[in-house]
């Protein structure tokens, strides 16, 4: 059987789900996936750990890694290692207490006075963190290159697949919202973050990086070169999706790549794209990258609605749209990994 080279864009839960999926199919389809992912994060564990530490923000990353993860008994407990979350540090006895009549000699408790408990005076640093994001962050400052770093994390996790930043440096976001003030509805104001973007209220209009042209992973765009399938989505559009298309390597690496293209679309708009249909996401994809050809535009019939601005908007990016129940059956706008697999074998297997 050909090996069948699959790369994957995106960030968070949608590109997490997108990569299960993708792993039900792989003995199926003997596929070898990568994952390209955001290094745009500035909220959370990730957002603290960019801020006092430098380098990529981790949390995508292990996202990607997690849902990569093998089967193996040890692997799937690294891999809950990797997700677990520290919580707030209990109330009991302060380290002075436990640690007998002699610790305050050996601390620096003389610089805040004899009555300072200096455990409570920092605060609980671990509350929040997700285990992953620690050691993602001690292998980029240990050996120095995020791509070794990940392919050590990888091989600790025995993931299926390969997972590449879509940029060694972090990157900003920043959109143009307008109606970001609910009191001033048509005012366009500049929005700065990712979360922010994320949880704003009002209308993106436009998306930029900062810097405006980061460099590209040269392994992610390697890998866009040699691929057979590019996928797009499911997740964030302005945050997780469209950010690939605003990176010029990335960009170039896409439209001249001879892969087949697929788009995963949402099951439901977020705060970032309220007031933005389904038609409009594919379009969005066009604004920011007009060069982008794709073949398969896939979504869930009951998402989607009335599917005939869905497929005019496929077509006009030269794609077929494919309809398929791949939610999760509890209603929420989640995808089932089981099911989007079960719709990718026959669309990601055509004419093999």
């Amino acid at each position: 059987m050909t090996t069948t080279r699959v790369v994957a864009f995106g960030g968070g839960h949608g590109l997490s789900a997108s990569l299960r999926a993708l792993r039900r199919c792989a003995p199926e389809l003997d596929l070898d996936i990568t994952a390209v992912v955001t290094v745009g994060d500035d909220g959370g564990s990730s957002g603290r750990l960019r801020a006092e530490r430098g380098g990529l923000p981790p949390g995508d990353l292990r996202q990607a890694l997690v849902a990569l993860a093998g089967d193996h008994p040890a692997t799937r407990r690294s891999a809950g290692l990797f997700q677990h979350r520290f919580a707030e540090a209990p109330a009991g006895p302060t380290r002075r207490d436990t640690a007998g009549p002699n610790a305050a000699r050996n601390t620096n408790a003389g610089t805040a006075g004899p009555d300072v408990d200096r455990s409570d005076a920092r605060g609980d640093g671990l509350a929040g963190h997700a285990v992953g994001n620690l050691v993602l962050c001690g292998l980029m400052e240990l050996l120095g290159d995020p791509v070794a770093a990940l392919e050590h994390a990888g091989a600790m996790l025995g993931a299926v697949g390969r997972v590449l930043p879509m940029s060694c440096q972090p990157v900003g976001i920043e959109a143009r919202v307008r109606g970001a003030d609910p009191d001033r509805p048509d005012e366009v104001r500049t929005v700065s973050g990712q979360h922010q973007v994320a949880v704003t209220t009002g209308r993106v209009e436009s998306l930029r990086l900062t810097p405006d042209a980061p460099e590209a992973c040269p392994e992610a765009v390697a890998a866009i070169g040699a691929a057979d399938w590019l996928i797009f989505g499911p997740g964030s559009w302005y945050t997780s999706v469209l950010p690939h298309l605003l990176v010029p390597q990335l960009a170039d690496a896409i439209v001249s790549s001879p892969a087949r293209r697929l788009v995963t679309l949402n099951l439901a708009a977020e705060k970032e794209t309220l007031g933005l249909s389904v038609a409009d996401h594919l379009d969005a994809l066009r604004w920011y990258l007009p060069e982008l050809k794709v073949d398969h535009v896939l979504a869930d019939a009951k998402a989607v609605g009335d599917p005939e601005p869905v497929e005019r908007a496929a077509e006009s990016l030269g794609a077929r749209l494919v309809l398929a129940p791949v939610a999760v059956s509890d209603g929420t706008p989640r995808h089932d990994p089981a099911a989007l697999g079960a719709a990718l074998v026959p669309v990601l297997g055509a004419d093999r």
